[in-house]
């Protein structure tokens, strides 16, 4: 196994670590059974469904959602 020291890491072209962080996000995601998630955001999780099909209407829309990430007034909510 190649192994690379941090500092090394860091004086890569940006697009070089974005890569490399998109190879290793991908590693992660290709095995989801092996993060954990902790009792108590287990408990968030659920408890934020349950609100949802209560009331599925009562959130914002994905294109609300990008609009507000885009022009900043998410910080205002």
């Amino acid at each position: 196994m190649n192994t690379i020291s941090i500092t090394e890491i860091l004086e890569l072209p940006v697009q070089e670590r974005i890569q490399l962080v998109e190879l290793i996000w991908d590693s992660i995601a290709a095995m989801p059974a092996a993060v954990e998630v902790s009792p108590e955001l287990k408990a968030e999780l659920e408890q934020r469904m349950l609100e949802f099909e209560k009331n599925p209407e009562s959130g914002y829309s994905w294109d609300d959602v990008k609009s507000r990430l885009k022009d900043g007034s998410w910080r205002t909510a």
